[in-house]
Parts: structure tokens; sequence; C-alpha cells
């Protein structure tokens, strides 16, 4: 069911996932979809990702929306929980599997590793295919007797089905920022600005360098859309979710970059529209990883914690200005 807000035509999305408090990245990665939005006079919506029942957690949703929020970040309409989308991505399922895309695979993820036959794709070891092959009597047979399975789609039928895709995209460079940012001071750590609200220091973002990107879902092989533990694959739930919401403009991070190939090609299966995609750099800490929520990245519960004032801190990131040991990945 298409999300009924009202929506002007530019319209992006912050989509976080309720397994941890968010880190300086994401804040920064909301703060340059907010501001896309607001300078074209768009609209900015916020959806929480919370389909995987084995990690995440209801003070975790509670977490974004205090930490968005300290921040100075509004979003328009409700906030779109996944986990009351269910039904529309069942209904998804049923209509790929009626097209004859979908099969039940009964591979473990360690029989798929210790698979000689698995090549390598974008995001690790490709699916070799074993259980594509199974008869439907088989397949029935198993399913029936409570076999665990995951359903894939096959890729192969799928390109064929729809044939070459492409997907818009923006280079992030071309979204150039406006001004320039400080990062600001704990209590007692010796001055810190505090910016004039109508003079604060904003990315300005002019869309330019629109090209056409040649989609490669071949790369990735035949993906999990579905499997107990999740209802939904984030393949299939994402793309489902920014056509329900009207996303006109997708940004996010580089590392999600190749998922563009499967979403793309399950916008035209599913004949959905097509966003327009810009991919930003990571933020990697001190060692050179990138930030994540796992590894203990600096939280900004940690930073409210310290008593930082969040105007600040926000014109700081957006003249990408970092905590320190934190830059770019590009950088």
């Amino acid at each position: 069911m298409t999300d009924s807000i009202a929506l002007p035509h530019m319209v992006t999305r912050f989509a976080p996932s309720p397994t941890g408090r968010l880190h300086v990245g994401h804040g920064w990665s909301a703060l340059l979809a907010l501001d896309m939005a607001r300078a074209a006079g768009g609209a900015f919506r916020l959806r929480i990702e919370d389909i995987d029942g084995t990690r995440s957690r209801p003070e975790h949703v509670a977490g974004i929306i205090e930490d968005l929020t300290w921040l100075g970040i509004a979003w328009d309409g409700d906030v779109v929980l996944q986990s009351q989308r269910l039904d529309a991505y069942e209904a998804a399922l049923d209509q790929l599997r009626a097209m004859g895309l979908l099969y039940p695979c009964f591979c473990t993820r360690a029989d798929i590793q210790a698979s000689l036959t698995a090549p390598h794709g974008p995001e690790g070891p490709v699916y070799p295919g074993t259980c594509r092959g199974l008869g439907e009597g088989e397949r029935a047979q198993r399913i029936a007797v409570g076999e665990a399975h995951a359903w894939r789609i096959d890729m192969a039928a799928a390109v064929a089905r729809v044939g070459v895709v492409e997907w818009r995209a923006v280079d992030f460079s071309s979204l150039p920022f406006k001004g320039e940012g400080e990062l600001p001071k704990a209590p007692g750590q010796g001055d810190s600005p505090h910016p004039n609200p109508s003079n604060e220091s904003r990315a300005s973002f002019e869309p330019e360098g629109e090209g056409l990107c040649s989609a490669d879902p071949l790369a990735h092989g035949d993906v999990v859309l579905a499997r107990k533990d999740a209802p939904a694959s984030y393949h299939l739930s994402c793309t489902l979710d920014d056509a329900a919401m009207g996303v006109s403009h997708v940004l996010r991070g580089d590392d999600l970059k190749g998922a563009t190939d499967i979403h793309r090609l399950l916008q035209a299966l599913l004949a959905l529209p097509s966003p327009i995609y810009c991919h930003h750099p990571l933020l990697v800490g001190p060692d050179g990883k990138r930030l994540a929520k796992r590894d203990g990245s600096i939280a900004l519960a940690d930073l409210r914690a310290q008593g930082i004032n969040p105007a600040d801190l926000a014109a700081a990131l957006r003249g990408k200005c970092f905590p320190v040991g934190i830059r770019l990945a590009s950088a």
C-alpha cells in the first residue's frame, strides 16, 4: 500500500536499523539527505528498518528518534516502520513466485562457504545455485516436513525477463558544501561558536552530472529475498519501501552502491519507479575501518552526554569537520 502523505517532487529519506545507537557517520548521512531535500523544497522522510528479529530492539528505535531530534533533524510525515509492512513484502514475494522467479533454498551459510564452486561477487561468496535445479516434488516435500529454507531469486531468469536495466546516478562530488564547519567543544574545553540559525553552515545541493549506470545483477548471483528470521531481505524491503514512500532521490553510503544493481532489477520486475541514486563516501576511524555500531564507534548519545552543543555539531558535520581520528574514506 502506497504511503498516503502528499509529497513534493524531491523526496529523500534516512533509513537506519535499530540495532544500536547512531554514530557520527549516521548523523552526517542523515544531515546530507535532509539538506538535499530542503534545498530543493522537498520532503525528508524517516524509515526504521526493524525486521531483523535477532538484532532489532525497541529501545534502539527510541534511541534513533532521540538522537535525530537532538541533532536538530526533523522529518516529514509519520515514521515508517518496516515491521508494519510485512503484508506488502509477502505480496511482492507472491508476485515473484507467480512469475516463476523464486525457489526455496535449503543450504546453510556453512554449506555455501564450503562449496568449492562458489564464486565471489561484489558482496562476497555468490550462491552456486545448488538448490536451483531441485524438482517441485522434492521442494514441496522438504518444505512440508519443516526443513529450514530461504527464498532466492533466479537471477538469470529474472534478467532474461527484463533485459538490460540502468539506474540514474548523481556523483556525490557534484553536490558541493557551502560554508565551513568547526568541531564544537564540550563545556570547559574552551569557547564554542554558536551559529545563528538563520546563517547556519549548510550544504547547498545542486545536483549536476547526472548519468546512467548499467546494472549488473548477475554479478550478485541468486540473492536471498526472504528467510524464516527475516520476512524480507534488505534488497526487497528497501526497494518496496522507497517506492511506497515516494522517494525520488536515494542518498546513502558507498557500501550500498553494489546493491543498486539488485534494487534496479526488482523495480523493473515489479513495475516500480526508480529513484535517482547518490552514494557518499563512508567515514572511517583511526584504523581505516568504516564506522560501525558493533565496533563501538563514537555515538551521538556519547557526544550529547559530553555536553556537546547539537547545533554546533550539526554545523561541523555539514562542513565535513569530524571528531579526531575520523575522516572520509576517500580522504
